[in-house]
């Protein structure tokens, strides 16, 4: 029996059942999977991960990540008999635009016998239903990452009115700092700056607990990697 035979099995026997969510992450991402297991209701979900070697964050390590580890954690993952294969790192989907992080993730699904889903589309899903005119955007990443991000979140009628990173270049240490210190480089960087809304980049990064002091902070909403996966996770299967 191949993997989509036994996916589509599998779906007709348990339809009502918990969904079974598929997520790639770099190795050494220590935040993603929390902020997903925080936010999915266990009643509704449930989150199976696979890991892509990743140690350092670079356009040439993430392009190395893609080629060679991802699509055998796809196939990993995917004897779980997903219901969706999220691949959850934002700079890697952004290196060449928002359609060929497409192309990959939908390569992606089919060895894993599932639907998938890449942070950027989830991204892009999010800022288009926010409909911003004027965006920030603010990451931990070094400068090629941080306006190769920006750059995939352009579209007509989205002007990027400012684009800033911490510049770490290990991808473990993206986790290191805390919300507080996501705050304080956002109030630093982007105090005066007109904008009606801000994207904080990176599945490894604790934006998710920074969010709602960074909307009281600059009085706009906020859209995060892991919040829009979350977001877009729960719109496919909870407004269906």
């Amino acid at each position: 029996m191949t993997i989509q035979t036994a996916v589509a099995v599998d779906r007709k026997a348990s339809a009502g059942a918990r969904k079974r969510i598929g997520l790639l992450v770099p190795s050494s991402n220590t935040v993603m999977e929390n902020d997903l297991h925080a936010a999915l209701p266990k009643s509704h979900y449930t989150i199976h991960t696979a890991r892509m070697y990743l140690v350092t964050c670079t356009r040439d390590c993430e392009i190395d990540m893609i080629d060679g580890y991802a699509p055998k954690a796809a196939e990993d993952v995917g004897t779980a008999r997903l219901d969706l294969l999220v691949f959850g790192c934002t700079s890697a989907g952004s290196l060449f635009g928002a359609a060929h992080d497409k192309k990959v993730c939908d390569g992606l699904g089919e060895r894993a016998g599932s639907p998938a889903l890449g942070t950027l589309s989830a991204v892009n899903e999010a800022l288009a239903r926010r409909n911003f005119a004027r965006m920030a955007v603010l990451t931990p990443y070094v400068e090629d990452l941080t306006r190769a991000v920006a750059s995939a979140a352009t579209v007509p009628g989205r002007t990027i009115v400012a684009a800033h990173g911490m510049g770490i270049e290990d991808n473990f240490e993206l986790a290191t700092p805390t919300p507080e210190d996501i705050v304080a480089f956002a109030r630093d960087r982007l105090t005066g700056v007109e904008m009606d809304g801000l994207f904080v980049s990176c599945t490894n990064f604790r934006a998710v607990e920074a969010a709602p002091e960074l909307e009281r902070l600059f009085g706009v909403p906020v859209v995060t990697s892991n919040l829009a996966v979350i977001e877009a996770v729960r719109r496919r299967f909870e407004t269906a």
